[in-house]
């Protein structure tokens, strides 16, 4: 059960292939069959969630094409298989953006699989994070309904906000169709500076610098540099480079480390340990942890790697306010989110079994409950 495309060009006017019908009709077959899905956009976020056993194969790459965008109303609409790089190659030459600049992680990923993920990038504490992006979704629910939800402006976007409770659901909910993206304008001016510091000092001045009118579109720190970008008006960066002052980057330099940080080629992401992320509270001072740690999004994400004590991890992560995921490689068979106190576990479970009641859209890529 398997529908595929091939994606021929980076126009986006070509990638225009609905397959609404076909994903439906293969959706109720799995339904009348109780046969689960695995569903796969371009395949680039596979690493993600659990392990699970194989199931009959959905495919959304062929599902492509950009289905309305109104520059001037700040809104795009387009199916879940639209490759990343041509929805963001129609923004740019309109001079817009996606808020959330989210990570590739190879380039066949998908606007979809992006949202299913609920990946977001560098300027997420300072421009929202992909579910605050999203005004509208079309679904198909684990019985090969369409549903929809939203709308393209949020002003008409009333009721329950069921399209954001799509992001990050790893499709678990239901195969994403087409979604409504709201987009902002890019900056007119950018630039990257960097300052040494030691971990606390760093988390010190990211916290501080939040609290500040500066604009601010990325901060990050590697053990020995704070990285701090700047985005907005020519006055506006200018002023705020005088105000922190640091050695400015070249700005290829700088476009490069925010691509190798975003996509996870900066030296510290190489190899195959396992990969640890913790949200926290920003202003958490510098975990008790053995080895190096990443720090970006203002203090609020902290990387590690290494095998690790996954409760332990987990319960450092829930005493500064967040938690902590098991993001790449380890032992995927288990659980490797944060676990659900039982009141929100049987919330998701509720839900679960509203939208998909046999258990056929990716059992089991969140947690082994649902």
């Amino acid at each position: 059960m398997c529908i595929m495309a091939s994606c021929p060009s980076p126009n986006w006017s070509v990638f225009d292939m609905d397959q609404s019908q076909a994903l439906q009709a293969a959706v109720q077959e799995a339904h009348a069959r109780s046969r689960p899905l695995t569903i796969r956009g371009g395949g680039t976020k596979a690493f993600y969630g659990r392990q699970t056993p194989e199931c009959d194969l959905l495919e959304l790459s062929g599902h492509q094409g950009i289905v309305d965008y109104a520059p001037n109303e700040l809104f795009i609409t387009l199916r879940a298989g639209t490759p990343l790089q041509v929805l963001e190659a129609q923004l740019a030459e309109a001079g817009q953006m996606l808020p959330f600049e989210p990570p590739y992680f190879g380039p066949a990923a998908t606007i979809g699989g992006t949202l299913a993920c609920g990946f977001s990038g560098p300027r997420r504490p300072y421009a929202g994070s992909a579910r605050d992006a999203v005004l509208g979704m079309r679904i198909l629910n684990g019985q090969g309904e369409i549903l929809r939800f939203g709308g393209q402006v949020m002003k008409n976007v009333a009721g329950y906000d069921v399209s954001r409770l799509m992001v990050g659901a790893l499709g678990t909910l239901g195969v994403l169709l087409e979604v409504t993206l709201k987009v902002l304008p890019r900056p007119t001016h950018s630039l990257t500076l960097r300052q040494s510091a030691a971990p606390a000092a760093a988390i010190q001045r990211m916290n501080h610098w939040a609290g500040q009118p500066l604009p601010l579109s990325a901060t990050a720190y590697d053990g020995e540099h704070l990285y701090v970008r700047l985005s907005g008006t020519g006055s506006a960066v200018q002023a705020a480079q005088a105000r922190l002052g640091g050695e400015r980057l070249a700005d290829a330099e700088a476009a490069s480390f925010w691509d190798d940080w975003r996509e996870q080629r900066h030296v510290f992401f190489q190899g195959d340990a396992p990969l640890w992320r913790l949200a926290v509270a920003p202003a958490t001072p510098p975990l008790p942890l053995p080895g190096q740690t990443l720090i970006e999004w203002g203090g609020g994400q902290r990387w590690l790697r290494g095998r690790r004590d996954a409760t332990a991890v987990q319960r450092l992560a829930a005493q500064h306010g967040g938690h902590g995921t098991l993001f790449r490689g380890g032992e995927r068979g288990g659980e490797v989110f944060h676990p659900l106190a039982p009141p929100l576990l049987a919330v998701q479970q509720r839900l679960k079994a509203a939208f998909d009641p046999h258990t056929l859209l990716n059992p089991g890529r969140m947690f082994a409950a649902l």
